[in-house]
C-alpha cells in the first residue's frame, strides 16, 4: 500500500510539471508583449508632427539616423524576430517488479526485474518576421512623413 502512495505521488507530481509546446509557447510571447514594436503600434502612436522625443517613448532609440541632403533627419528601425516552437512527445509502458523473501531456515532471497517499451517523436518549426520603420523629420525635428514594411517568412 505505501509503496502504491509512493508511486502515485511521484507520478502525480511528473505529469503536474508538463506543459505543451503550445502553452510553453505562448508564455513566453506573453513576456515578450510589453516590449514588441509592432505595425499596430507604429499605425496607432506615429503622427506627423510628433517631436523626436515622442518617438523615441513609442518605439525606442532608433537603428540608424541619417541626414538627406538639406541636414533633416531620418530614423531607420529595423526589427528582426525568429520564433522556433520545438514539440516532444514520448509514451510507453515500464514496470518495475521488486521483491524478496526467505526461503528455508535462513536463506534469502530476493528480486528486482523490470521491463519497458517506449517510444518519442519530436519536431520543430522556425519563423522569422522582420518590421523596417523609416521617420523622416523636418528642420523643427517634428515628424513629417513616415513609412513602414512588413514581412513573414
Amino acid at each position: 500500500m505505501r509503496s502504491s502512495f509512493l508511486a502515485l505521488s511521484v507520478s502525480a507530481f511528473v505529469l503536474g510539471a508538463c506543459a505543451t509546446a503550445q502553452e510553453h509557447a505562448a508564455s513566453v510571447r506573453a513576456g515578450q508583449e510589453t516590449d514588441r514594436v509592432t505595425v499596430g503600434t507604429v499605425q496607432r502612436e506615429i503622427k506627423v508632427g510628433m517631436t523626436n522625443a515622442e518617438v523615441v517613448q513609442v518605439l525606442g532609440s532608433p537603428n540608424m539616423v541619417t541626414t538627406d541632403e538639406q541636414r533633416r533627419e531620418n530614423w531607420v528601425y529595423d526589427k528582426i524576430s525568429t520564433d522556433t516552437v520545438y514539440s516532444r512527445s514520448s509514451g510507453g509502458v515500464n514496470a518495475l517488479i521488486l521483491g524478496g523473501g526467505l526461503i528455508g531456515d535462513s536463506a534469502a532471497a530476493g528480486g528486482l526485474g523490470g521491463a519497458g517499451y517506449s517510444s518519442g517523436a519530436g519536431a520543430r518549426s522556425t519563423s522569422q518576421r522582420t518590421l523596417t520603420i523609416i521617420i523622416k523629420y523636418d528642420a523643427a525635428n517634428r515628424v513629417r512623413d513616415f513609412a513602414y514594411r512588413s514581412s513573414s517568412f
